[in-house]
């Protein structure tokens, strides 16, 4: 990872939030990779946001960690050759820890009622970024299959079995 990437995106962080009228610091945490090897952005509460202020930037259902999140990662790797591109998670307030784990255990279950049923599970309300997430931890099952049906807003992941002779016309795994 290249270093000055990651000091751009801290830096990039801090000023939409100064613009945004909050001047706060951004800490990079190099060793905390998430399954895709994302450089963590976290936006340091301590100074001085309110409980109020924390939600708005979190926005519902992380919306407002998405959004920011999304601009960082087109405008920090606009015009770079897809194997320089660095991929930003942007943390607050231990959202994207918690959301993980939330993940982890729905694509767990996902898993469980593929198996016990054989049929396809299809999981709703996951953005693109968090269908990746699911994508990529359910790689490390054998036994099972994931792409993604429809078309945003209603994208949803499908968990299948991997033997399964079921057709993915859409098949995609983002």
């Amino acid at each position: 990872m290249d270093e000055h990437q990651v000091q751009s995106g801290q830096q990039w962080l801090e000023e939409l939030l100064r613009l945004s009228g909050l001047p706060i610091q951004v800490q990079t945490d190099l060793s905390k990779f998430d399954t895709e090897g994302s450089c963590w952005l976290t936006i340091d509460p301590a100074h001085s946001l309110t409980p109020d202020q924390i939600q708005s930037l979190i926005g519902k259902d992380g919306i407002g960690l998405d959004a920011m999140q999304y601009l960082a990662n087109t405008t920090l790797n606009m015009g770079r050759a897809e194997g320089t591109q660095v991929a930003f998670t942007i943390e607050l307030d231990g959202y994207r820890v918690r959301r993980q784990a939330q993940l982890q255990e729905l694509a767990d279950q996902a898993a469980e009622q593929v198996r016990e049923t054989g049929q396809e599970y299809e999981m709703a309300a996951l953005s693109a970024a968090e269908r990746r997430q699911v994508h990529t931890y359910l790689k490390s099952f054998d036994d099972l299959d994931t792409y993604s049906r429809g078309r945003e807003p209603d994208r949803r992941l499908v968990v299948k079995l991997a033997n399964s002779d079921s057709e993915n016309p859409q098949d995609d795994p983002e």
